[in-house]
């Protein structure tokens, strides 16, 4: 059996033209010197990791970004070349590693640095160091950390230190007195850089919100996640839209039963619904294994462009839908995308389930086949199953 076969009719489809369209649009509003980097952690935020980096670089983005060193070579092994960033924490013992396949690491600790550097051969290590300025995960915090750190680095030649980076936690909010103090924290730790670090680096601080919001930052480049898929990364940038964006994913499938039922039955574990009335149900071959989860009871589908919504449990495997009318077998059923006139957006989802648009398409298992298309024409296809 192929890879690029599938044997059922619930799929991913990502829409490539999107991704590169998406870039162009925030090249535009960029400075011209900055450049994009292109963010495909997590599968590319569940959309393909491997044809999302190869579309995002033939649209101009001149790096990647990953958030562990599986991810990075991965890219590695499908025979791209292009800089990779880790940007998560890699175990000193790998080092050795990411330096063979030219893959930069994520450095913040100096006791890291002391043990890693026992595990390199004859390859440096590319370092980018992150500063931790407001959001509380990993990075350097004060100035003292960040000198301890340089002492290390300066005493280390098969250390190769290549960027500054921070992330700021709020630029998608309408108040930026945080995005502010943030920004201070990161003038004083760039400050005493300068004064203490003699070789140039790049600088990357600018995440979705902060490139489109704030162009005029003068990053050597920025950080293009989610919005490189075609989603805002809040509600307030939505609003805001300082970019056009064309969603990149879509979720569809096929009614496989459809059945009328009588007033008084139920549909589903627990007998959570039950008619009211003589009703067509239809059943969808997708459920929680596939990422849609339970708690997408309620929601709706689109069925012959009209909204339907989800009756009943969503079972691991399939879930049922009250239908306005017959519909033939192997119908369109569409999850996440539009149909006719009406669209079931990323954003929709998420409001259903009190979540962020980020999840949604992240959700969505390995064991639903991804089809990727240019211009509505498939031009592959992964199935993780096969």
């Amino acid at each position: 059996m192929a890879w690029d076969t599938y044997y059922r009719d619930s799929i991913a489809e990502v829409e490539l033209t999107a991704i590169e369209y998406n870039i162009q649009q925030l090249k535009q509003r960029l400075e011209k010197e900055t450049e994009i980097c292109a963010v495909v952690k997590a599968d590319a935020y569940g959309h393909g990791d491997v044809q999302v980096a190869r579309a995002a670089l033939k649209a101009g983005a001149k790096s990647l970004a990953v958030a562990i060193l599986d991810e990075a070579l991965k890219l590695r092994r499908a025979g791209i070349e292009a800089p990779i960033l880790v940007m998560g924490w890699t175990r000193p013992q790998d080092a050795a590693v990411a330096a063979e396949n030219d893959i930069a690491l994520t450095v913040f600790q100096k006791d890291w640095l002391k043990d890693a550097v026992g595990f390199l051969g004859i390859n440096a290590l590319k370092l980018h160091l992150k500063m931790d300025t407001g959001m509380g995960r990993i990075g350097v915090r004060t100035v003292s950390e960040l000198g301890e750190v340089l002492a290390v680095l300066a005493e280390t030649p098969k250390f190769q230190l290549k960027a500054l980076f921070t992330h700021f936690a709020t630029a998608d909010e309408g108040d930026s007195q945080y995005f502010n103090q943030q920004q201070e924290r990161w003038d004083e730790m760039f400050s005493y850089f300068k004064r203490n670090w003699a070789d140039d680096v790049e600088i990357h601080t600018s995440n979705s919100a902060t490139s489109m919001r704030v162009p005029e930052r003068m990053d050597h480049f920025v950080r293009f996640g989610i919005s490189m898929y075609g989603l805002y990364p809040s509600p307030h940038v939505k609003r805001e839209r300082p970019i056009d964006l064309k969603p990149a994913f879509s979720l569809s499938s096929r009614l496989i039963h459809v059945k009328k039922i009588k007033a008084g039955e139920s549909i589903s574990y627990g007998a959570t619904y039950t008619t009211e009335k003589e009703e067509w149900i239809g059943t969808i071959p997708l459920g929680y294994a596939d990422g849609w989860i339970r708690k997408l009871q309620g929601a709706e589908v689109l069925v012959d462009g009209k909204r339907q919504p989800i009756v009943g449990r969503i079972c691991m495997d399939q879930f049922m839908i009250r239908l306005d009318q017959e519909y033939p077998i192997g119908t369109k059923v569409t999850l996440i995308g539009k149909q006719g006139d009406q669209e079931i957006s990323a954003d929709e989802i998420a409001e259903h389930l009190e979540t962020i648009n980020y999840e949604i398409p992240c959700m969505i298992s390995q064991r639903v086949p991804r089809v990727f298309q240019e211009d509505g024409r498939t031009v592959e296809v992964r199935n993780s199953l096969l």
